[in-house]
Parts: C-alpha cells; sequence; structure tokens
C-alpha cells in the first residue's frame, strides 16, 4: 500500500468525490497504557486477560493485552479524527472483515493507514455515495494490529445542503 502524508482536502472540506479509489493515508497517533487498557476492559470486556495482571501472565497471551474493541474504539477515534469528513458523513451500513492481527499490549503505539478501495455514488439518492476504505492499526513495529473494511455513506458536492 503506498501512503502519503496528507489528504488533498482538509477535513471540513471534503465530499464523496474527494475519496479517491487507490490513495492511501497515514495519519495521527495514539498509545495505550496499562491503566486505560484496564478501565476500559472493566467497564466493556471484563476477561482476565484485559483487567488482571497477574492472572493475564498465565493467560493465553502471557500478559495483559487490550481488548479488541478497545482497540477498535482507537481505530475509530483516529478515523474520525483525520479520515473521515466532518462536513459530508451521513453514517454507514457498517464494517466487513474486523480482523485483530496482534495482541496489544500497554505501551503499544499505533497510527492509522486507511486505503480508499472504491466509491459508488447512490442510485436512490443523488446527494450521495458510498465509499469503502480499508483500514489498519498499526504498531511502532510496523505490524498491523487489526484490519477492517469500513462503509460511509458521504454528501456529494453538488448537493452539499440536501
Amino acid at each position: 500500500m503506498t501512503t502519503t502524508e496528507a489528504f488533498a482536502v482538509p477535513i471540513g472540506e471534503r465530499y464523496f468525490e474527494d475519496y479517491r479509489p487507490g490513495a492511501a493515508y497515514e495519519f495521527g497517533r495514539a498509545a495505550f497504557t496499562e491503566a486505560e487498557i484496564v478501565e476500559f476492559a472493566r467497564r466493556f470486556d471484563p476477561q482476565s486477560f484485559h483487567v488482571d495482571r497477574e492472572a493475564a501472565q498465565d493467560g493465553p497471551f502471557g500478559g495483559l493485552i487490550a481488548s479488541g474493541w478497545h482497540t477498535a474504539s482507537v481505530l475509530m477515534r483516529l478515523f474520525a479524527d483525520h479520515y473521515l469528513s466532518t462536513v459530508a458523513s451521513l453514517g454507514g451500513p457498517g464494517a466487513d472483515e474486523l480482523r485483530w492481527l496482534k495482541p496489544v499490549r500497554p505501551g503499544t503505539a499505533v497510527r492509522l493507514r486507511v486505503m480508499v478501495l472504491d466509491t459508488q455514488p447512490s442510485r436512490s439518492k443523488p446527494d450521495r455515495g458510498l465509499v469503502r476504505t480499508l483500514a489498519e492499526l498499526i504498531d511502532q513495529d510496523d505490524d498491523v494490529v487489526l484490519r477492517l473494511t469500513v462503509l460511509n455513506f458521504l454528501r456529494r458536492k453538488a448537493f452539499p445542503n440536501a
């Protein structure tokens, strides 16, 4: 995947037409602390390898790891902050092919890598189109820790006030 450092159009001016199939970008940084991993897991995924450092040592991952849902939430935050238009986003019908590829441990730092897979103008609602994006979290070792395909509806430029 070829990457660039900047999207051609600022996030507050992006519309459906600005997402070009084949374009790839890297954005943002986030780090996982032990306290955040445990706090998230206590609320949403209280498995021992997410909430108890000592129990996690004897668990399947040999130590404490972030919940996959915590990792997905961090991806979503970076996606919303850096990639998804703030003026044209109309939500989305979902995500496909979610894969947790490597455990995320305390101290792991990640960045977001995205590639526009394809775009499709809506046949039934001409004011919008569907953008399909491959999104990945990459750790400090350049390993992919999370991968999914995201589907988003975006307003078209010709219809900015629709």
